[in-house]
C-alpha cells in the first residue's frame, strides 16, 4: 500500500506538479477501501485459527504469539507511524479479531478510568469484555471461580514500591502470571470550574495523594486531603461538590463534567506502575521473557547468598529480589524474584532446579513476555 502511494507521488513530482488536495483525497479513500478489505479477510482467518484452536484443545489467548506478531511489525517498520503507535493500532486489530473466536472476560481492580482500567485497556485491546472488581482479591477470585478468563492487578510503582497485597495473593494461587505493562502515570488536578481559586478540598486515592505530595505541598498547603478508595471514586466527589478536587489521570475528566486545573502534578516524570496479567495456563516462551518466583531458604548464615549465587553462575540476571514474612513462621521470609529468561530456557532451567534443591520451598509464579513501557 505504501509503495503504490510512493509510486502516485513520484509520478506526480515527475510530471512537474504537486498532487492536489483531490488527488491525495483519493489516495487516501483508496488505501481506506484497501484497508477494508484486508481487515476482514485477517478476521476470516482469525476465526479459523479459532475453530482450529478448538478442536485441538489449545488456549484461544496466546500471550506469547501476540506479543511476537506486534514485534514482528514493529520491527519492519517503514514510518511515519512510531512504534507505539503501530503497537495500539495492531493491539485494537488483534482484540477484534480475537473477540471474534471467544469472548476474552478479564478482571481489573475498578471502578472504570482507573490506571488498572486504563492498563486493562492498553494490554487486551478495547474488544475484550472488562469487569470491574472492587479489590485485587477480588480480581483474583474471579479468575479462581471462572467469572473472568485473565486479570489484571498492580504489583509496583516506582517511587512508592511493591504493592505488597500482590505479592501475598501470589504466594497461595494456582493461578500463572503470563504478561506484564508498564503503564506510565500521569496525574492531573480536575474540578467543576477548572479554577484554580476554587478549590478548598482534595481528594484521591492515597497513592495519588503520595505520588503528589511536593506539588501539593507547594500549590495548596493549607487544602485538607481526603484519601478515598479509588481515583473514580474522587472524581464522582468532585462532579458533586465544586470546592473539591480529585485527582487522577485525566480521561477521568470528561466522563464526570470536570475540567483539568493542571496537568503531569505527580513529583516525578519517570512515575510507572508495573501491572501483571494472570491467568489460569502458562505462556510459552518468545525469546524476550521474564519468569517470577518465590522461595524459602534455611534460617542460617550464607543460606540466601548460596541460593542467589546459582543465578549469577548460570549468567541468569536478576531485576528483583524483595522478601515477606512467612505467616506461619514468624521471622522467617519468603523471597520473590525476577529473572530473565524463561523456565523452558535450558540456562535458567539448570539454575530453577539447582535452587529446587538448595531452598525449603519454591514456586514458580510464572514465564511470561517481557514489558515495555506503554508510551502515553
Amino acid at each position: 500500500m505504501a509503495s503504490s502511494s510512493a509510486k502516485a507521488q513520484s509520478g506526480a513530482n515527475q510530471s512537474g506538479a504537486n498532487p492536489s488536495l483531490k488527488q491525495l483525497r483519493a489516495e487516501m479513500d483508496r488505501l481506506s477501501s484497501e484497508l477494508l478489505r484486508l481487515l476482514p479477510e485477517r478476521a476470516r482467518v482469525a476465526l479459523e485459527i479459532g475453530h482450529v484452536k478448538r478442536a485441538a484443545g489449545d488456549e484461544i489467548l496466546q500471550p506469547a504469539r501476540e506479543r511476537s506478531l506486534i514485534e514482528q511489525i514493529v520491527a519492519e517498520n517503514p514510518g511515519p507511524l512510531s512504534a507505539d503507535h503501530l503497537r495500539r493500532i495492531f493491539t485494537e486489530v488483534i482484540s477484534a479479531c480475537r473477540a471474534l473466536e471467544h469472548e476474552l472476560r478479564v478482571a481489573y481492580m475498578g471502578p472504570e478510568h482507573t490506571f488498572s482500567h486504563e492498563a486493562a485497556l492498553r494490554y487486551f485491546g478495547g474488544s475484550a469484555t472488562f469487569i470491574s472488581e472492587s479489590s485485587i482479591a477480588a480480581v483474583f477470585q474471579s479468575l479462581e471461580t471462572d467469572r473472568a478468563d485473565v486479570g489484571v492487578v498492580p504489583i509496583e510503582n516506582s517511587t512508592e514500591g511493591s504493592v505488597t497485597l500482590t505479592l501475598d495473593l501470589l504466594i497461595d494461587t494456582s493461578l500463572q502470571i503470563i504478561g506484564e505493562l508498564m503503564l506510565p502515570i500521569r496525574h492531573a488536578l480536575m474540578s467543576l470550574s477548572g479554577d484554580a481559586d476554587d478549590v478548598r478540598r482534595i481528594v484521591s486515592h492515597q497513592q495519588s495523594l503520595a505520588q503528589c505530595r511536593g506539588y501539593l505541598t507547594a500549590h495548596y498547603p493549607n487544602c485538607p486531603q481526603e484519601a478515598v478508595t479509588s481515583n473514580t471514586l474522587a472524581a464522582k466527589r468532585a462532579a458533586e461538590d465544586s470546592a473539591c478536587a480529585a485527582i487522577g489521570p485525566s480521561h477521568a475528566a470528561e466522563p464526570y463534567g470536570l475540567k483539568i486545573i493542571a496537568q503531569g502534578i505527580q513529583d516525578f516524570a519517570q512515575n510507572t506502575t508495573r501491572f501483571l496479567v494472570i491467568g489460569k495456563h502458562p505462556a510459552k516462551p518468545t525469546g524476550s521473557d521474564k519468569t517470577s518466583a518465590l522461595f524459602a531458604v534455611a534460617d542460617r548464615v550464607g543460606a540466601l547468598n548460596q541460593a542467589l549465587a546459582i543465578f549469577a553462575r548460570n549468567s541468569i540476571n536478576m531485576s528483583k529480589l524483595e522478601s515477606r514474612p512467612l505467616r506461619s513462621r514468624p521471622w522467617e521470609y519468603l523471597f520473590f524474584v525476577d529473572l530473565k529468561g524463561h523456565r523452558e530456557d535450558a540456562q535458567l532451567k539448570r539454575a530453577l532446579a539447582a535452587l529446587q534443591r538448595k531452598a525449603l520451598f519454591l514456586k514458580i509464579l510464572g514465564s511470561y513476555p517481557e514489558g515495555r513501557s506503554a508510551d502515553r
